[in-house]
């Protein structure tokens, strides 16, 4: 029992590591009472991950400042406890990859990369806007992901405002079909 112990430790330790979040956050330390518009059950059926099994997404919308990343974390928390593997990419961080992989032409290395993990979180869509390249490229990450692997996303745009986002309406009504 005390090797399954810490080999299930080791494990998670590993997974949570590898999912590379800013910090570790789980369910019990959000406070839904700061939060009473987001609902409590919902997030923790949310936390079950009956979702990843069905290939399914979860977008969290909101203003800055009500837990959208907290929450986020907290799921990609849920499902290394359950044992998938699970990648936390910050928006910025993601640009600043595409652009330097566009320039060693590793793009779609990068998109291999991102369709493996089980569940992968992509934190802050909105803050900045999307250039063609990265548009398209979130697109084919997307569509590649589409009923395979699941994502969350948070953002603090509404889906009316995501066409100024990725600077092509088309472009964005296709990509939140496949979300």
């Amino acid at each position: 029992e005390e090797e399954l112990s810490a080999r299930n430790e080791r494990d998670i330790a590993s997974k949570t590591r590898q999912a590379r979040f800013p910090f570790v956050k789980t369910l019990d330390q959000f406070d839904f009472s700061f939060q009473p518009s987001v609902n409590e059950k919902q997030v923790r059926q949310l936390a079950t991950m009956s979702f990843v099994a069905h290939g399914e997404n979860v977008l969290l919308l909101g203003p800055p400042g009500v837990g959208k990343t907290h929450l986020a974390i907290a799921l990609g928390m849920a499902g290394i406890m359950q044992g998938m593997s699970v990648t936390f990419l910050n928006m910025v961080d993601l640009l600043e990859q595409i652009a330097r992989d566009a320039k060693a032409d590793k793009l779609t290395q990068r998109l291999q990369l991102l369709g493996r993990p089980k569940l992968l979180i992509i934190d802050e869509m909105g803050y900045f806007q999307l250039d063609q390249r990265a548009g398209q490229f979130l697109f084919q990450l997307v569509s590649r992901r589409y009923q395979k692997g699941s994502i969350i996303l948070t953002s603090n745009k509404s889906f009316a405002d995501w066409g100024e986002i990725f600077s092509d309406t088309v472009l964005a009504t296709a990509l939140l079909d496949r979300l």
